[in-house]
């Protein structure tokens, strides 16, 4: 299963909680409103895990990309640097789209 959706799934968590959560207070319900509560915050978990491993593969690339950038650098191959750095790049920006 992608990251993509797992996040969706996630979501979809989060949102069913918060329905059921509202439901239960306007009922007057507790448990249904605890079960609500507790589904939210185990969508938002999942979500945020997915995030966490969308971060960590965008270190990697970044990590990856700068060595490759920097072995290009030292043996003269602009071609090499160039790619590394592209992969730096997207590696960063990775991180950044999961904070």
């Amino acid at each position: 299963m992608s990251n993509a959706s797992k996040r969706a799934e996630g979501s979809a968590e989060e949102l069913g909680g918060k329905i059921k959560e509202s439901v239960g207070k306007l009922i007057n319900n507790e448990q249904m409103e605890a079960e609500g509560k507790a589904k939210k915050l185990q969508g938002q978990a999942r979500q945020e895990a997915a995030k966490a491993a969308e971060r960590s593969k965008g270190k990697v690339e970044e990590v990856a990309g700068g060595a490759k950038n920097r072995v290009g650098a030292l043996i003269d191959n602009e071609q090499m640097q160039a790619e590394g750095k592209v992969e730096e790049l997207k590696g960063e920006a990775r991180q950044k789209t999961n904070r």
